[in-house]
């Protein structure tokens, strides 16, 4: 008797342990759900005190940032998650809508000039996302279709010349002008190849407007995008020293892959090290040019990200003359990665180091690197999240995705959830 009650005493001790811990467990959940709304709130005050009256966002840093147009759909994109702003943030959005929409006419056309805007690609495709997400008023819906024509303008497909053998072909990239293809002897305009960062901007405002999934402008895209995967489909040329299914800026250029050069193949081809933010726009690219989660270039991308997810650093082998670099966009990068896994709808991960609660983690991250005005800055330059109306945005978006991740709950300005696609 006696050992069949020290034997029930000690079940029922286990479950009040259990229970306990299950207790602590989500009280710890709840407390980080807290200092993330907090925060949020003062991220938002922050942007909301660097609205200018006319509506848009300029840098007080970065005298190219001080147009209008570069920083006020990449602010409105961050705001959007905001809710925790409170009801001044949603009255600045209209003011940035009204701002971004007076670009376009009475006919639908957008009125800038041909290389007004310093970030074509970047603003033309953030600008089209963001006029209608609180409302899809005819004016918005007309303002969106003129930056969305802009952006489709400018992809680099047959009608601006390019062959699907080029090595550009199907991308966006950072031309101030249209990125004709060049003839013979003729100049080259500086940045005018795809890369797959505005590629990644290109295919989030098609999918936003709901531009249907057989349009030519996927598949094109998915043509490039392909081309920055160290993942080759062939397996003869596959070589296991590269091929991780990572993926990199753009092909063919040494100077513009952060991570450097990896070295040659046993085809002879040069090869570059995969690394964490365009790893992460990549596998987000595949997803919105309609490949489904369990392709093998998908899962490649995955696996990339999970064996390498860091919470402190843009993971990657980085070259050592490459390394101030690495972190340059470590804000870009966690706003890339918390995009990716909730596109996957994953919240656990399996990396180097074991099993990982990522937006825990990320979020952990993030807070102990918020300032007490709300912002967030970078030490390193060469991305510009030095200033802090750069790196916030990005800093502030990720983190409500891990909340989101942490909580089910899609919070917006709107109040309303909103398919992936229509936020980026």
């Amino acid at each position: 008797m006696i050992r069949v009650v020290t034997r029930r005493f000690a079940v029922v001790a286990v479950g009040f342990a259990l229970a306990a811990a299950t207790t602590c467990a989500l009280g710890s959940e709840a407390d980080l759900v807290d200092r993330i709304d907090v925060s949020l709130a003062k991220a938002g005050g922050f942007l909301l005190e660097r609205q200018s009256p006319d509506g848009a966002w300029r840098s007080q840093v970065y005298g190219a940032f001080r147009d209008g147009p570069t920083l006020t759909p990449y602010v409105m994109s961050c705001l959007s998650w905001l809710p925790q702003a409170g009801p001044e943030a949603a009255a600045a959005y209209r003011r940035g809508v009204d701002y971004l929409a007076g670009f376009a006419d009475d006919a639908g056309r957008l009125t800038v000039g041909p290389r007004e805007l310093l970030f074509p690609v970047y603003t033309a495709a953030s600008a089209s996302r963001v006029v209608v997400l609180q409302d899809r008023c005819p004016r918005n819906l007309q303002a969106q279709q003129a930056w969305l024509a802009y952006l489709r303008s400018r992809q680099l497909n047959e009608a601006l010349g390019w062959s699907r053998s080029d090595p550009e072909y199907g991308g966006w990239g950072f031309s101030l002008g249209i990125p004709h293809k060049p003839g013979p002897g003729e100049p080259r305009e500086r940045f005018f190849e795809s890369n797959l960062t505005a590629t990644i901007f290109g295919l989030a405002a098609l999918r936003s407007a709901r531009v249907p999934t057989d349009d030519p402008g996927y598949e094109q895209s998915l043509v490039f995008v392909r081309r920055c995967q160290n993942f080759p489909d062939d397996p003869t040329r596959r070589d296991p020293r590269f091929d991780d299914g990572g993926f990199f800026f753009a092909p063919g250029d040494p100077v513009q892959n952060k991570a450097g050069i990896a070295g040659v193949d046993r085809c002879g081809q040069e090869r570059f090290h995969s690394y964490g933010t365009m790893t992460a726009d990549g596998l987000r690219a595949l997803l919105r040019c309609g490949l489904e989660p369990d392709h093998p270039r998908v899962a490649g991308a995955r696996r990339w990200l999970e064996q390498s997810f860091s919470a402190e650093h843009n993971p990657g082998r980085f070259e050592p003359d490459r390394l101030v670099l690495q972190d340059a966009t470590y804000y870009y990068w966690t706003w890339a990665v918390a995009h990716a896994f909730l596109a996957l709808h994953v919240r656990e991960i399996d990396t180097a180091e074991g099993r990982v609660d990522w937006p825990r983690a990320l979020a952990d991250t993030l807070l102990a690197r918020q300032q007490p005005d709300g912002s967030w800055t970078n030490p390193y330059t060469d991305a510009r999240e030095d200033d802090p109306l750069v790196a916030t945005p990005w800093a502030a978006a990720s983190l409500a995705i891990c909340r989101s991740m942490l909580t089910g709950e899609r919070k917006t300005l709107a109040d309303k959830p909103g398919a992936d696609g229509d936020r980026h």
